[in-house]
């Protein structure tokens, strides 16, 4: 094979650009491979955004190579992401040389007894294992509010690629820096009540958050069924439809939630609705108070009102100034008690998790909590503290509490965002920025965030479309064509002077 890789433009590769340049012999799975490796050992020290690289990722690279020169002689058909380079969250396991552990040392030499279902679809469209993405430690759920975002003990403090002293959000950081910065193709993350979302509005990338039950959870380290959910971080809204599609489906080992939200799947997958007419006719709500009125009268707040101009000429019906019921209730997670049930179930969850590994330090959250305790130095335990775990262990008796707590979500999504999208007729609730994530974790609903711009401070927001279940499909052609409209992504800027000016960037 003769290649050439300075033809190739490696920087906002794309998993289109990357599959024409293996076809054209212009780039092998090797060379894309060490690039990303080099910026992941160039880059990680300061970004702290991967936590381990797979030490089979050039072999796997090299394998790639091998089936497409196959390929090409028997005209075999290869995967969808064949050769693509992805990075998962450090809490999706992998059977494998990495380790999963939520990025605490308490999990590392702990053995998964298989790969996570996710994980088994992207090795079957041939995409190539890269290593695992940083997090916020345990999802935060270890002390919701005392844990920084993006930290964790075995890679430290996660760090916004734009503007170092931003908050790069959490908890799949590590998965959103890691696209925003170009140290891998694509990735994925998982998202509890804000976790893709939120890292992507914060990192200049394209976070789809999948309704829950549409991509398994098997094998992925738990926090609660009725709002965990897995989905793709990438930079642009094409490269998010074709991991979505590896990954969705029906799955055994998740059977009540996937066989309730696979009847959600089109016919023909997801690619069909990229469409850059995607927003004509759509019907868009806006919720001025409190997701805008909050913004005053800042950069965001006006890129918000001239984004809302965009759709208007591309053909959308906008429908303004609606109110969503009990939204001051839903908007803090202690007073609608969406915390509490969390811990809840958390405490159920990690023991099945632990319990189902092939071997584990620890084989129960009272374990974990010993661990901390007794590692005070390497877990930061006297810092952040463990409140969220110890309230977990301290649970007892109190299904019947948790039952009304659950029924009353049930109720303020109801009455809330439902009551909402289907009296109005709408197709989607458009928003800028994050303070709308709770309204999407409590009820299990989808949304996609898109790179709509960068603040006063170089600091990036997004915009957020947000619908009802199995509402993907026009999610996506409204994402779609919003970024087509706009192309406000752009890459972080390593050589400005806030960063190391001897940095050497390959």
């Amino acid at each position: 094979m003769t290649t050439n890789d300075q033809d190739f433009q490696f920087e906002e590769a794309t998993i289109t650009t990357i599959h024409q340049a293996f076809s054209q012999n212009t780039l092998t799975c090797t060379q894309l491979v060490d690039y990303y490796l080099n910026r992941i050992e160039t880059l990680n020290p300061i970004l702290r955004a991967v936590v381990e690289v797979n030490p089979d990722a050039r072999a796997l690279a090299k394998l790639a190579d091998d089936e497409r020169d196959n390929a090409r002689g028997n005209g075999a058909e290869l995967g969808a992401l064949h050769g693509v380079p992805v990075l998962v969250k450090d809490t999706i396991g992998t059977k494998d040389k990495m380790g999963t552990t939520a990025g605490s040392y308490a999990l590392v030499g702990s053995v998964v007894a298989r790969d996570a279902t996710v994980v088994e679809k992207l090795r079957k469209s041939g995409a190539i294992l890269l290593g695992k993405a940083s997090l916020s430690e345990w999802y935060k759920i270890r002390s919701i509010d005392h844990l920084p975002n993006g930290w964790c003990a075995r890679a430290g403090q996660g760090v916004n690629p734009y503007v170092k002293s931003a908050d790069p959000c959490g908890s799949s950081s590590g998965s959103a820096i890691s696209v925003a910065a170009n140290l891998v193709a694509v990735s994925l993350g998982t998202d509890t009540h804000s976790s893709i979302i939120c890292p992507s509005d914060h990192n200049s990338a394209v976070g789809l958050r999948p309704t829950v039950g549409l991509v398994s959870r098997a094998g992925v380290i738990p926090i609660s069924s009725r709002q965990d959910t897995v989905g793709p971080i990438c930079r642009t809204v094409s490269d998010c439809v074709y991991v979505l599609d590896a990954i969705a489906g029906p799955d055994p080992r998740d059977e009540e939630a996937t066989t309730k939200s696979s009847k959600y799947i089109p016919r023909g997958g997801y690619k069909q609705f990229l469409k850059v007419d995607g927003v004509r006719g759509k019907r868009l709500g806006i919720v001025r108070h409190p997701f805008v009125t909050s913004l005053h009268e800042s950069t965001v707040a006006q890129s918000f009102e001239h984004h809302l101009e965009t759709l208007r000429e591309r053909g959308a019906t906008l429908v303004d100034s609606l109110e969503i019921s009990h939204i001051a209730e839903i908007l803090n997670p202690h007073d609608s008690g969406e915390i509490t049930a969390m811990i809840a179930d958390f405490k159920h969850a990690i023991s099945k998790y632990l319990n189902e590994l092939e071997s584990s330090p620890v084989r129960s959250l009272a374990e974990i909590i010993a661990f901390n305790e007794k590692n005070p130095e390497l877990e930061k335990t006297n810092e952040f503290g463990q409140d969220g775990f110890v309230e977990a262990e301290n649970m007892h008796g109190n299904g019947e509490e948790i039952a009304k707590i659950i029924e009353h979500l049930e109720q303020l999504c109801k009455e809330g965002f439902e009551k909402l999208m289907k009296e109005n007729e709408l197709d989607a609730m458009v928003t800028p920025g994050t303070k709308a994530i709770p309204v999407m974790a409590i009820g299990g609903y989808p949304g996609i965030t898109i790179p709509a711009g960068y603040d006063e401070h170089g600091i990036p927001f997004g915009m957020l479309f947000s619908g009802l279940k199995g509402t993907e499909p026009k999610l996506i052609e409204i994402g779609y064509a919003f970024e087509q409209a706009t192309l406000a992504r752009k890459p972080p800027l390593f050589d400005s002077p806030e960063w190391h000016e001897d940095l050497h960037i390959p």
